[in-house]
């Protein structure tokens, strides 16, 4: 079987739709990969996110070595037999955690040195060890461990920050490959750094090649710097790393962030938007989002969307959502997440729809035009 693959089957400008090939599946892209930090996408069981259309979903590597700890995982049957879901899964490597936990840190050449957010306990997590958790979570696309900079950040400390990241690369990329069994059917990641600034982007994307890996991420931007910062770093960000490799944008993001960065050749994606703003009442829809706390939805029949034909919209009103959300019940949060999940992969399929036929142009102006009513 094929233990890792990209091709390409259509471009529109930038723009690229294609299928990554693996073991446990296909994945087709552009792809959103759903969040399930702690081996659950909150609020869905997975056979509702594959129903949905996802083709992958992300775990994340620092939540849980601390809990319930890769060893564990491993001793149960891997990530996917423990939380049932048969297809792949992509493992960030720790390194987001390492900016975020600033303040519970210390970092080192070697690694990083932390104080749990749980518990207090010290941890130290290096290159070696990020790729071992993964391992032990068995997991499908690996990513090399990082340190990710502050877009803010003086010139000098993103560019020493990205260096390091580079040499954390080298030494992710040869404990995956002495990872036996595992690096024969997985795939390992490398993750571009560089915050804004396009020289050391330039810089790292030919570190990272120079390395060699199964697809490249953008990392370090959704951290603070705004749409416009991140288009203008997307402008010339993708097109530095390989054409005939996936392109993964971390952390991204909001539905029109996804259409933008399509627009200029990303291919993968991850945010825990749906989820999150389905716990909070927040609900997405083609004609922008909407808050079901309004009081203008409390008589309201109609569904979340008339354009979506999830089963939250087939089944359940805005009034009846509205009312489980301001009661503070469990369902609404379910069904709102439901929903988002759902219209995220409709919004995905639109754009590989689009690419496609070649209309990817007309696609997303007319999305800007409904989704933000701009022209």
């Amino acid at each position: 079987m094929t233990r890792f693959s990209f091709k390409i089957a259509a471009t529109d400008g930038k723009a690229r739709t294609g299928t990554i090939s693996m073991q446990r599946g296909d994945i087709r892209t552009p792809a959103f990969m759903p969040v399930g930090t702690g081996a659950t996408v909150k609020a869905m069981k997975p056979e509702n996110v594959r129903a949905a259309g996802a083709d992958i979903i992300l775990g994340n590597t620092y939540h849980l070595m601390l809990r319930p700890g890769a060893e564990r995982v491993a001793k149960l049957g891997g990530l996917h037999r423990f939380m049932n879901w048969d297809r792949p899964i992509l493992t960030d490597s720790g390194g987001y955690q390492v900016m975020s936990l600033s303040d519970l840190r210390k970092l080192t050449e070697k690694g990083v040195e932390f104080k749990s957010h749980l518990d207090g306990s010290k941890h130290m997590i290096t290159p070696e060890r990020s790729i071992e958790i993964q391992r032990l979570l068995d997991s499908d696309i690996v990513m090399v461990f990082d340190e990710c900079p502050r877009a803010d950040q003086p010139r000098d400390e993103i560019a020493a920050s990205m260096e390091l990241s580079m040499r954390w690369a080298r030494r992710s990329r040869d404990a995956f490959d002495a990872g036996g069994e595992h690096a024969e059917r997985a795939a390992l990641f490398g993750i571009q750094q560089g915050a804004l600034i396009e020289d050391l982007r330039k810089a790292s994307a030919d570190a990272l090649i120079d390395i060699g890996f199964d697809g490249y991420a953008i990392g370090g931007l959704a951290v603070g710097e705004g749409q416009e910062a991140m288009f203008a770093t997307l402008d010339f960000a993708p097109s530095q790393l390989p054409q005939d490799k996936p392109r993964y944008l971390m952390g991204v993001g909001k539905p029109d962030d996804l259409v933008g960065a399509v627009e200029r050749g990303v291919d993968m994606f991850d945010c825990v938007l749906p989820t999150r703003s389905g716990r909070n009442g927040q609900a997405f829809t083609w004609n922008g989002p909407i808050n079901m706390r309004n009081a203008r939805f409390n008589e309201d029949t109609g569904p979340i969307d008339e354009r979506c034909d999830c089963p939250t919209c087939a089944t359940y009103t805005r009034a009846y959502c509205h009312h489980l959300i301001r009661s503070g019940e469990i369902l609404g949060a379910m069904l709102l997440t439901e929903h988002n999940i759902f219209f995220y992969q409709q919004l995905m399929q639109a754009m590989r729809d689009a690419i496609a036929s070649q209309t990817f142009d007309a696609f997303a102006a007319q999305f800007r035009r409904d989704y933000l009513g701009s022209s």
